[in-house]
């Protein structure tokens, strides 16, 4: 079997990779993830049968969310790196199994001790061997969310928050997708319940970012350049960025942030550092054109890797965590936590400053402790009619065209409505001038994708607010972006908390069947895009 994949939006043709991945993954690739996963699962199947309590598991349970994050598209594309994984999961696996678990799944038992035995394992476990089509819709989807889930579970790790419930639900749900014996509807009732416990790892990040750096705070963020050298931070991990401000400090080297990094800067703590000089660039996907004019090195902490077009960028990119790119140095912690980027910021110091790409300033910082500051302006103003409608454009962005769209349906907004974002969905429309309504921005960025948590934590205070019994009677409504699994586990958690009439797109996802998707459809009022028009007319009704 050679590889298929449906993870993420730009998948070929809407229907599936077959020979090599749009994200840019080798087939090897993809069925060595494959393969990963099915061992995690092994791992949870024992784990489950065993019913250790998971806070004594404690390598077990950050290498089962961070092998998860791993598999993530743009994650990581280093096989060599994801075959030691396998071999790591095995091994707990393994040293976890009692004779109460002998009669675990065959992901519980099989051996894979070399790279041509990962692969001819592989072609046996990948999305195709489940041959119903509904059963295997649901069993990705869930697994989807929660790789989305691993991943803020892991940043919220970096920062020494952690919630066993997390990892004990983590378990469950990925030895539930090998129950032969689960229906349709026990599958669908797990997809929401894996929506409820993305909330708890979304809240538990919050509290992790915010803890140690402080609630985010209006900010007007510089994207112009310096003549320094300097180093570009992307990806989500605030932890890392903490460590590099500090190891360039009088260094004479800045440091700038790119795409999922920008709400670093709306954080207090981060404000003490004069070379941390601004964001640099747009979203992940246009990087291959931004890296080559930034110039010096750039450091991934997580997903959003687009094969670099040259060995000369390659070189200047480095990698950590769960992410990976072969031929890249890949930067690891010691047993504390702490990381050396001296190799990075040496190198920097060799290379020129970035070019100018443009000039000016963006406003962001509106996390949910800042919006409730300015709640009674906010509510007075949607009393009063001053504003009409807001409208939730949290998610993802990515390289079709057909992702205009969003750029088109925020310019042809009424005057009297107010964008919520979070996300790197915000730079189809956070630089153009679209005003304010009494002093309130019409596009309050509330940060990274897992701020998405905020955008939900202000719609149900403003809930409260107005003593409404249901959050669909807000004047709210939901126009949402994905791409990858962290957006899949943000639109589980929406559904969790009883959000309807969501609007997905630019195309809904290839792992929904028909039948699923009709539940959605039914159930939620999930529904795809249409023409910017009808689509705004049809949401300021609702």
């Amino acid at each position: 079997m050679s590889m298929f994949c449906y993870q993420c939006q730009e998948t070929a043709g809407g229907q599936g990779c077959r020979m090599r991945g749009v994200c840019g993954k080798t087939e090897d690739v993809a069925k060595l993830q494959n393969l990963l996963i099915y061992a995690l699962k092994g791992l949870a199947d024992v784990v489950v049968k065993e019913e250790p309590d998971v806070q004594i598991l404690a390598e077990a349970n950050h290498t089962l969310v961070n092998a998860l994050f791993m598999t993530i598209t743009n994650a990581n594309f280093d096989a060599d790196a994801i075959a030691v994984q396998i071999q790591k999961v095995i091994s707990l696996r393994d040293s976890l199994k009692t004779p109460a678990s002998a009669a675990a799944h065959d992901a519980a038992n099989f051996r894979a001790d070399t790279r041509e035995a990962m692969l001819k394992k592989a072609e046996t476990v990948g999305v195709l061997a489940t041959e119903n089509e509904d059963i295997r819709s649901l069993r990705e989807l869930v697994t989807y969310g929660l790789k989305g889930m691993a991943a803020y579970t892991e940043h919220a790790l970096n920062l020494g928050k952690e919630n066993p419930e997390i990892y004990a639900f983590l378990y469950k749900a990925l030895a539930a997708t090998l129950d032969d014996s689960l229906t349709a509807a026990e599958l669908t009732a797990l997809t929401i319940k894996t929506g409820k416990y993305g909330v708890k790892a979304m809240a538990l990040l919050d509290g992790a970012n915010t803890g140690k750096y402080g609630n985010p705070e209006i900010t007007e963020v510089n994207i112009g350049v310096r003549k320094n050298h300097a180093i570009l931070i992307s990806g989500h991990d605030l932890t890392d960025l903490e460590q590099l401000l500090e190891q360039t400090q009088g260094t004479g080297v800045d440091v700038y942030t790119h795409s999922e990094m920008l709400p670093a800067h709306y954080y207090p703590a981060f404000k003490k550092y004069g070379h941390f000089a601004g964001n640099y660039g747009n979203a992940w996907w246009r990087q291959t054109t931004e890296f080559e004019s930034f110039r010096g090195p750039i450091l991934f902490t997580t997903n959003c890797i687009v094969p670099p077009r040259s060995e000369e960028i390659r070189a200047r990119i480095f990698t950590t965590n769960a992410a990976g790119y072969p031929g890249c140095k890949h930067v690891n912690a010691n047993a504390d936590g702490k990381k050396d980027f001296s190799e990075i910021i040496a190198l920097a110091k060799t290379l020129p400053a970035p070019v100018e790409i443009e000039t000016g300033a963006i406003v962001g910082g509106f996390a949910h402790n800042q919006v409730l500051a300015l709640a009674d302006q906010v509510v007075a103003a949607v009393k009063s009619g001053a504003i009409k409608k807001f409208f939730v454009m949290a998610g993802c962005d990515g390289r079709m065209k057909s992702r205009e769209y969003y750029t088109e349906f925020a310019e042809k907004l009424p005057a009297d409505t107010v964008i919520l974002t979070a996300g790197c969905a915000k730079y189809r429309y956070n630089k153009l001038n679209l005003g304010d309504i009494g002093g309130i921005p019409r596009v309050l960025d509330a940060g990274q994708c897992n701020d998405s948590y905020s955008l939900a934590v202000i719609a149900l205070k403003l809930k409260e607010a107005f003593g409404l019994d249901d959050i669909n009677e807000l004047p709210i409504a939901f126009d949402i972006a994905w791409y990858e699994q962290k957006a899949v586990i943000v639109l589980l958690a929406l559904l969790s908390l009883g959000v309807k009439n969501i609007h997905l797109g630019p195309t809904l996802p290839a792992f929904l069947s028909p039948n699923v998707g009709k539940v959605l459809v039914d159930t939620f009022g999930i529904a795809g895009i249409g023409a910017v028009e009808d689509d705004i007319q049809l949401l300021m009704n609702l």
